[in-house]
């Protein structure tokens, strides 16, 4: 896999959530800001839940 494409898929990532963030301050929606860093965060833990290393900390959070 070529490390540009990575690095470009990775920017484009960024720069949705980035758009999102500037939508929602443009509009005047800051209290959604939280839950958009909340629901991001436990997408975070649920990709890294899955692998088996790091399983047993995770139950220990819980």
């Amino acid at each position: 896999m070529n490390i540009k494409f990575v690095f470009s898929r990775i920017r484009s990532r960024c720069a949705i959530f980035k758009e999102l963030l500037s939508f929602l301050w443009h509009n005047k929606l800051w209290w959604m800001i939280p839950m958009v860093i909340v629901f991001l965060l436990i997408g975070i833990l649920i990709i890294f839940s899955q692998s088996f290393v790091v399983m047993p900390f995770i139950y220990a959070l819980f």
